[in-house]
């Protein structure tokens, strides 16, 4: 049975990756797509890659009759997405690829985001989107909060490593390079290729990067008490992809032994040889996540890296196997596409 689906914010970068990975889904049909600065025009006149497919004209998203859409996926700007889903009919699933709902606590959401949160009952059902350690949750869930790309890319390296106990929590870095679709599509000037191109620099130095709440939250909670870690995010003149470099203290091998077995049984995460390290190149546009581990010349001390498509595997692609399990389809259904290469 074909599912009936919206994407709300189809117009940018999320919503056109979604709009690429719904069209090998065989059981999913986009039936209204929603993009108010380009209401009135073709998906082929806004992104000319999708014209081979035949697709509804945009729409402003008080025009969508939401009344056949089975689930409606959320690709809209921060603060703009909860205003939205506020209004959305309470019958109807839904994959928020913004921030609006990823934090549990509204005091935390204020203190990141700078504004008191607009819609308190959905942020109170919203379940967090990481699918590999939030199945059950997001099976049952109406309402979905998929992940930040970076917080992503930084919890596959960490998340079984704190579980576990095999690492210091109070000695972890995270360094991490993101390319420049991960700031979305809207004009900026420090996005333009000549401000852009032939360097990267660092970004929200310091400890004020959004995505911290996140490391915050989920860190904290799966090791009982406080953690967090020192975290620095660069910007590099790349289209796709993230890359985290963890600094941890522990045994390499032990760490490394943890994370083969912690996602031996993922279909999107694969742990590589120990000493060998992932690169952007082998994922992007795909949705798989590459973690290796190589020990420091220091004993003690490990590296553990990761490697992702911060559009697909940390945005789309994680909405899009959510949704699948939230319809009842199985998880890897439109996502097996191998990365592209070179």
């Amino acid at each position: 049975m074909a599912h009936n689906i919206a994407i709300l914010g189809a117009s940018g970068y999320t919503g056109a990756e979604l709009v690429r990975l719904i069209a090998t889904h065989p059981n999913m049909r986009i039936t209204a797509m929603g993009a108010n600065s380009k209401a009135g025009q073709a998906m082929a006149d806004v992104f000319p890659h999708l014209r081979h497919l035949d697709l509804p004209v945009l729409q402003k998203i008080e025009e969508i009759d939401f009344s056949g859409v089975d689930l409606c996926f959320c690709a809209l700007p921060h603060a703009t997405s909860q205003e939205v889903i506020r209004d959305l009919p309470k019958t109807l699933k839904i994959v928020d690829l913004s921030a609006d709902f990823r934090l549990c606590d509204p005091a935390e959401y204020k203190r990141w985001y700078g504004n008191d949160h607009a819609a308190l009952e959905c942020q109170a059902e919203a379940v967090y989107g990481l699918t590999e350690f939030y199945r059950d949750e997001i099976r049952a869930a109406r309402l979905v909060a998929g992940t930040g790309c970076n917080a992503a890319t930084g919890q596959y390296a960490l998340r079984p490593l704190i579980a576990e106990g095999v690492i210091d929590l109070d000695d972890i870095i995270l360094d991490l390079k993101c390319a420049v679709s991960g700031a979305g599509r809207s004009l900026k000037e420090n996005l333009l290729h000549a401000e852009l191109s032939e360097g990267y620099h660092a970004y929200s130095v310091g400890g004020v990067h959004r995505h911290l709440g996140e490391f915050d939250q989920e860190f904290s909670a799966i090791a009982g008490r406080p953690v967090q870690v020192q975290f620095t995010p660069h910007l590099i003149p790349a289209n796709r992809g993230i890359l985290a470099t963890v600094y941890v203290k522990g045994d390499a091998a032990r760490i490394h032994d943890v994370l083969a077995r912690a996602y031996a049984s993922e279909p999107f995460l694969q742990v590589l040889p120990f000493g060998q390290h992932p690169s952007t190149r082998h994922i992007r546009g795909s949705n798989f996540c590459h973690v290796g581990v190589v020990a420091d010349r220091r004993e003690g001390r490990a590296i553990v890296i990761a490697a992702l498509d911060n559009l697909t595997k940390g945005s789309s692609g994680q909405a899009l196997q959510n949704a699948n399990l939230m319809l009842g389809e199985d998880e890897t259904t439109g996502l097996m596409l191998a990365p592209c290469f070179p």
